[in-house]
């Protein structure tokens, strides 16, 4: 994400070699992560379940998930780093298709995979691995084969310390943004595997449609990042300024529809997911989202200020303001549980999306003047 942000700049001020030399060195950055990262997995699987205090029960099962899963690991970042790419230079089409594609594969085959050919939790790994390699060498042979103006030219085949540090000094906070979100997701975890199994079925499902609910919202801020990198790369303040009005418009209309539409249909959402007659599963999801998921205008605004900040080379801000969000939600969550129970835990992640919003409106009006709007 920290690398696209770049790559918009870069196109925005039509600097070909800048982008194309940059494209050489995040992809040997992303990559070299991202085979540490997979080598280090394996040996930390019992450590994270351990962590996570996952009940005896379904420890093993967890784990057989795990060891498949995080095959996958580089094919996510294959198809990561060339959608990313792709958008930065305005293609938002095709990573979305070959994003469908990697998803309709991933039913058809888990239909296959679980209800005829019995492999259970190990055959929806694999499907899901399957289906992730074929989004991300499906859109590899694209760029190839359709966009070669993207591709590098000899020339910029070689290690660029100076292009390096930017790509890294771009994407380094953005990425320690993602892994703070990502740990203090992991720490609500821990506290809702703590509820016992019906919290955990609850929330596992009721997360699902949360984030299927919200996903839109999320890729409409990393769209409009991408605009905002092209246009600050390019200095047009009018466009800036005007984009930035209408982003914040049409994230609130489309959140509050959704948050509409979300809290009315709760129990048939969660009844796509858990058995009917699994009622106590069924009243704990449906408090989920309608407390949590009335607020989604909070969590659409915090994306576009994510987005924002980004493009225009302040990720810190971007990190601060996760750890804004994500801290208040799990200091809020550990505080909240012990009191009012589970509900606690779902009311403590909107609070957090409003404090990290009100902090993120404010050191807009400190910056507005230094990116010319």
């Amino acid at each position: 994400m920290g690398a696209g942000a770049f790559f918009s700049i870069c196109f925005g001020r039509r600097d070909e070699d800048a982008l194309k030399t940059s494209i050489v060195q995040t992809f040997l950055l992303i990559m070299g992560i991202t085979v540490l990262l997979n080598v280090l997995v394996y040996p930390g699987m019992d450590p994270i379940l351990h962590f996570l205090s996952v009940p005896a029960k379904i420890y093993a099962s967890m784990r057989v998930y795990l060891q498949y899963i995080f095959v996958g690991i580089i094919a996510i970042s294959l198809y990561n780093f060339l959608a990313c790419l792709l958008r930065a230079v305005g293609n938002s089409v095709v990573p979305l298709w070959f994003l469908g594609i990697s998803s309709v594969l991933n039913v058809i085959l888990d239909l296959l995979f679980v209800m005829v050919f019995r492999y259970g939790i190990a055959g929806a790994a694999i499907v899901t691995v399957i289906s992730q390699y074929v989004a991300g060498f499906g859109i590899l042979g694209y760029v190839l084969m359709k966009e070669r103006q993207l591709l590098p030219a000899r020339r910029h085949m070689h290690f660029d310390a100076d292009m390096m540090k930017q790509v890294w000094n771009q994407s380094f906070l953005t990425c320690a943004q993602q892994s703070c979100m990502n740990f203090g997701i992991l720490l609500v975890q821990r506290l809702v595997d703590s509820f016992g199994p019906v919290t955990m079925a609850a929330f596992a499902a009721a997360v699902k449609i949360d984030t299927f609910a919200y996903l839109p919202v999320q890729d409409f801020g990393n769209a409009f990042s991408t605009f905002i990198a092209q246009n600050y790369g390019a200095r047009k303040g009018d466009r800036l300024r005007n984009g930035i009005r209408t982003a914040l418009a049409m994230s609130a209309l489309f959140s509050v529809i959704l948050s509409f539409l979300v809290a009315l249909n709760a129990a048939p959402l969660m009844r796509i997911f858990v058995h009917a007659d699994e009622h106590a599963v069924i009243a704990s999801g449906v408090r989920y989202l309608r407390i949590e998921g009335s607020f989604y205008i909070g969590i659409g605004c915090l994306f576009l200020l994510y987005g924002f900040y980004r493009a225009i080379e302040r990720p810190g801000i971007s990190l601060v303001l996760t750890v804004i969000s994500l801290g208040t939600r799990v200091v809020l969550a550990y505080a909240l549980a012990p009191v009012i129970g589970e509900t606690g835990i779902w009311a403590a992640i909107p609070i957090g999306w409003f404090l990290a919003d009100a902090a993120g409106l404010g050191f807009y009006r400190n910056c507005r003047k230094g990116i010319g709007i």
